[in-house]
């Protein structure tokens, strides 16, 4: 095409060519969240290009949008992520020849907005953290699933994703300790995770209950109280912490501020910054772990440095 015009690649109405565009930059993308988030954005900028007439897909159209979206009160952090879902559309775009290579390159460079200050997250301190793992109802077959489920999130650091793609085969010892072995995290990195003894006797008494011993660990139960499914995705897993969030005063707490919460106790508790940057898997670390020769330290995990435990143990 011999100009950039984005209602060339979707015209209004046709949902099937805007699909197509966007499976083109979600296509190259792993991250479940990111493909998420990219989609919405995605739409986000061609509803929003086709209401305001644009006329071409260009460096100076990306720019007008994003200081629209500061006008209308984004964060930085938001405006960059849609910024990024952008240029990858240029990108791809330009690879499978819908675009000019001089207009993605353009593209390419319009500059990110500077976030003010380092956004530091939440996290519970010791006394809230044992409220929310106290919070679940243990008389209910839901009940003990949320709590085995805020155990292996506030006792492992796990995420979200990892928690919903647990499976009883991950669950085994180590060096005579409980642990989650070969779990599968961000960027396809595989890890071993200490558990501490609690978490470990909440996930034997949901399973108990629920009459379960393989596949994956956490089940979806409606209302009745019944078992409805074979999984539960990870949105299911965040609906879960927000369910009880607010009956310990949290209303802002999300599933990623139990990791955070793990990091912060089992450091302030005496864990070596290493040894919880292992049981995180966080990408620096390979790195890190191959350059000094680290090993997890099983026999006194981050894990065990919490301070948790389950109510009446």
């Amino acid at each position: 095409m011999s100009t950039a015009t984005l209602s060339e690649l979707v015209p209004a109405g046709n949902e099937a060519g805007l699909e197509r565009v966007i499976s083109l930059v979600l296509d190259g993308v792993t991250s479940a969240h990111t493909k998420t988030a990219y989609r919405r954005a995605l739409r986000d900028f061609v509803g929003w290009y086709r209401a305001t007439g644009q006329q071409a897909l260009d460096k100076a159209t990306v720019q007008r949008y994003a200081s629209e979206l500061a006008k209308a009160g984004a964060s930085a952090a938001s405006i960059n992520q849609r910024l990024s879902a952008i240029r990858k559309l240029s990108a791809e775009a330009a690879d499978n020849g819908l675009l000019p290579e001089a207009v993605a390159s353009a593209i390419s460079r319009v500059k990110g907005r500077r976030q003010e200050g380092r956004r530091s997250g939440n996290w519970l301190d010791k006394e809230q953290a044992q409220a929310l793992l106290d919070a679940p109802d243990t008389r209910t077959l839901k009940g003990l699933r949320d709590r085995a489920i805020l155990a292996v999130l506030l006792g492992c650091g796990l995420r979200r994703a990892e928690a919903a793609r647990l499976t009883f085969d991950h669950i085994g010892q180590r060096d005579g300790r409980w642990v989650l072995v070969d779990l599968v995290g961000k960027g396809n990195k595989v890890r071993t995770v200490p558990m501490p003894s609690w978490a470990k006797a909440a996930i034997d008494a949901w399973a108990k209950a629920a009459g379960i011993a393989e596949g994956h660990v956490f089940r979806s139960v409606n209302r009745h109280g019944q078992i409805t499914g074979q999984s539960m995705t990870d949105q299911a897993i965040a609906d879960v912490v927000r369910a009880y969030r607010d009956r310990i005063g949290q209303p802002d707490l999300d599933a990623h501020d139990l990791r955070r919460t793990f990091a912060k106790l089992a450091h302030k508790g005496g864990a070596a910054l290493e040894q919880i940057q292992l049981s995180l898997g966080h990408g620096s670390l390979v790195t890190t772990e191959r350059y000094l020769g680290v090993e997890q330290d099983l026999t006194q995990a981050p894990c065990d440095m919490l301070g948790l435990r389950l109510a009446g143990k």
